[in-house]
């Protein structure tokens, strides 16, 4: 299965090509590396063997893992000045959505005047940027969710403001990704369902964002239909090899896919994970029949294309809404937000003001408002899917 590829950028594909990790340093003359990733990863022998295979092969690469769930503003900020304090020339993201994530910020901020909050993901924010002073990414998943290492932002939570804010950069795209689904092998059962749930929630969003983008909506299909085929066995078969593969690849598409806008789901979500620290696969799960059946009216079309892709047996809105229901169920996912939030520490209010500012509500298919996501909110905490 292993194989090189060149879209969205250079992808070295197949088990264990973290071999060539040492090579995708020297092709981008990279010499002193700063990896990225967080305190368990740090801990691994996964990681450890890459460090120990780098300095064999004359790299001595720096670590930052002090990288939170939740990435944070001062993650980037502590991050950069360690690239900078030891004159890293680099970034190796390393790990889940929030290693990528900070990875990539920390090599846009390692030369950047101003403050990140500056470049977020609104209007042309990102021409402010010294495009020069933008260090080399190499991005290696560990997990297959969130699809960062092919995507051009990176999502940092604003310890100040409470609010989880996209940064942009068209260089945020790293210049070249490892997919080894060696490195997923050790995921648990749990992280696996909810990182394989977030998948399919942008691949799904992209799907059904509006807007003209054929190239997207094929990937997003085909996303999907990878999703539905090797998901549940990534799960109960973790040491898959082929499942585990599929399932990066699956992640990295609904990155990809996503250029063409996100959702609700996203909306509603990024509050959730600012605010209580819910992860953010597991709310994207939680949070999907929701936001499905609040769109019915104006998805209708595209899901049962949908249904007719993944050869679902009810082809049908309400056949894909159970599809979803039982693939939740089959991978423990709760159904109501209230499982995992409690009533008493669930500002519907605030939530809802912020998930309406969110960058992915523009994507949603119906214009929303923010009596809307409060319904939304409500439905989720009751259980109660809309008619």
């Amino acid at each position: 299965m292993k194989s090189n590829w060149n879209y969205p950028t250079t992808m070295w594909v197949g088990k264990d090509r973290i071999k060539d990790l040492s090579i995708a340093c020297k092709t981008l003359n990279i010499n002193k590396p700063l990896l990225v990733t967080d305190s368990g990863l740090a801990k691994s022998k996964i990681v450890i063997n890459v460090l120990e295979n780098l300095k064999e092969d004359g790299i001595s690469a720096e670590l930052y893992s002090d990288v939170v769930s939740n990435p944070t503003g001062t993650n980037v900020t502590e991050g950069a000045d360690y690239y900078n304090k030891n004159n890293c020339d680099g970034v190796i993201a390393f790990g889940g959505g929030s290693g990528l994530d900070v990875g990539k910020a920390i090599a846009f901020m390692s030369g950047q005047t101003l403050p990140i909050w500056d470049f977020e993901d609104v209007d042309d924010n990102w021409t402010k940027a010294n495009s020069d002073k933008i260090a080399p990414i190499i991005a290696v998943p560990t997990t297959a969710g969130t699809g960062s290492e092919t995507g051009r932002a990176s999502v940092i939570l604003n310890e100040e403001t409470g609010v989880k804010n996209i940064i942009f950069h068209p260089k945020f795209l790293p210049s070249i990704v490892i997919l080894d689904p060696v490195l997923t092998l050790s995921l648990p059962a749990k992280i696996t369902a909810a990182t394989g749930m977030d998948a399919l929630a942008h691949n799904l969003e992209a799907y059904c964002a509006p807007g003209y983008h054929p190239m997207a909506d094929g990937i997003a299909l085909e996303g999907m239909r990878l999703i539905n085929e090797w998901l549940l066995e990534a799960v109960n078969n973790g040491s898959n090899i082929e499942a585990r593969q599929n399932m990066l690849t699956a992640a990295s598409m609904g990155s990809t896919a996503f250029q063409k806008g996100l959702g609700a789901i996203h909306s509603l979500s990024h509050p959730v994970n600012a605010l209580n620290n819910i992860h953010h696969g597991l709310s994207n799960a939680i949070f999907m029949p929701y936001v499905l059946t609040f769109n019915k009216d104006v998805i209708e079309k595209k899901i049962i294309k949908i249904c007719d892709y993944l050869e679902l047996k009810d082809r049908s809105f309400d056949g894909f809404v159970s599809w979803v229901l039982d693939l939740r169920k089959k991978l423990d996912i709760p159904h109501k937000l209230s499982e995992v939030i409690d009533e008493k520490d669930f500002d519907i209010n605030r939530l809802s003001k912020m998930a309406l500012a969110d960058p992915s509500t523009g994507g949603n298919p119906k214009k929303l408002t923010e009596n809307d996501m409060r319904t939304m909110y409500q439905h989720s905490m009751s259980g109660e899917l809309f008619k």
